[in-house]
């Protein structure tokens, strides 16, 4: 009897996650590790935060809500929308609350994507978006960015087929720390519309912005609100990771599509984490402020770091919370240095490869935690390089 599905085998397992549960085990066993492979903040949520969650726990808010979400928290969801990222919308019809920004691309891509549709995906980029769109059916086809996370125009051009469906953007980017320029949002939203195509904008890492740079909306283009769908969350800004609350913000016809697929899977977000995020969006945003600045340091001592070590050159991010370092003098595979520098020094990375094939060649250093960290892992860094090219 064939027990699995076909489909199976579309899904790869996540390099970020498969490198942690490594960590995890070498831990168990007594070894001591420096954990940059996930992108998870070191910070505790926010208590305001914290604070509306034991409220509404001990109120009684315990039970289902609505699958589109509570309707103060899709209000919220609006203003936050309409002041911070210049988008109307419809908090009755075009938002969906989710239960974590991963599952809100999950029901757009089987929403939208019908099998054998093509998907241009900025490369390299967050494993998820591979494996939601190969799991509804769909290709991926990878388009080359550069350090920035800009397109070659041309480049772009020659991907797109009759077959193709969406573009999916992912800005400010995981895992280069990339800002796609306007010029870049302005050829995505000509094409787009020239093609009528679909533009899926992970905006998640919105709110992780260095050195004067902006990233606007491209549902904020003319002409692209109707044909974008944006998905966003709490987990980065307000280190909630654990919380699992994110949102998609659509035309009406998406969104229903979307929220079949959500009823029929997770019903609706936790009740109680719903209020949390209300808060978080109408309280206090200093929280937020303090560990962008906190960031920016740890991001400006990585880079040094990492330049000052021969063999390994290193871009400034001008947002999120990773490097990107380019690992190509080692001759090797990136997943084969990330599992060495793993085993001899105890130092924690993921692999190029983990967002796609555009990302051989460098590895993926998260500066989600402390400045103690980050620089006892670059020493040992220092030390395996210089083992291994000489």
């Amino acid at each position: 009897m064939k027990k699995l599905a076909d489909r199976m085998v579309r899904i790869p397992p996540s390099g970020t996650i498969m490198m942690a549960e490594i960590a995890r085990k070498m831990e168990r066993e007594g070894r001591k590790v420096y954990h940059l492979e996930v992108g998870e903040p070191d910070f505790d949520t926010p208590e305001h935060i914290k604070q509306a969650a034991y409220k509404a726990i001990k109120e009684g808010f315990t039970h289902y809500t609505s699958s589109r979400g509570i309707p103060e928290l899709r209000e919220a969801v609006a203003e936050y929308l309409k002041n911070r990222r210049n988008i109307d919308a419809d908090p009755e019809k075009e938002i969906l609350i989710t239960p974590g920004t991963k599952h809100a691309i999950y029901c757009c891509c089987q929403a939208t994507i019908d099998e054998g549709d093509e998907v241009l995906v900025l490369s390299p980029i967050w494993t998820t978006f591979f494996a939601a769109v190969k799991a509804a059916g769909g290709k991926p086809i990878e388009v080359p960015t550069d350090e920035n996370y800009d397109v070659d125009e041309e480049n772009l051009k020659g991907l797109i087929s009759e077959k193709t469906k969406m573009i999916v953007i992912n800005s400010p980017n995981n895992p280069t720390g990339g800002v796609a320029g306007e010029d870049t949002l302005k050829l995505l939203r000509d094409l787009a519309v020239e093609r009528d195509l679909l533009v899926l904008s992970d905006e998640i890492y919105e709110r992780f912005l260095y050195d004067g740079v902006e990233s606007p909306s491209i549902a904020s283009f003319d002409g692209m609100k109707e044909r974008t769908i944006v998905v966003n969350g709490w987990s980065k800004a307000y280190a909630m990771t654990g919380w699992r609350l994110g949102y998609a913000v659509a035309e009406k016809s998406i969104i229903d599509a979307m929220l079949k697929i959500q009823q029929m899977t997770t019903t609706c977000p936790s009740s109680f984490v719903q209020k949390a995020g209300l808060e978080a969006y109408r309280g206090p945003q200093e929280c937020v402020e303090e560990m962008v600045k906190e960031y920016d340091k740890r991001r400006k001592a990585i880079v040094d770091r990492l330049n000052s070590i021969n063999g390994v050159k290193c871009s400034t991010p001008k947002g999120a919370f990773y490097v990107f370092p380019d690992f190509t003098s080692f001759k090797e595979p990136s997943n084969k240095i990330v599992e060495k520098l793993l085993v001899s020094k105890g130092v924690c990375a993921t692999p190029g490869t983990a967002f796609g094939e555009k990302g051989e060649g460098h590895i993926r250093f998260s500066y989600a935690t402390s400045l103690n960290v980050i620089n006892e892992a670059m020493d040992l860094l220092a030390e395996f390089v210089e083992e291994e090219l000489t």
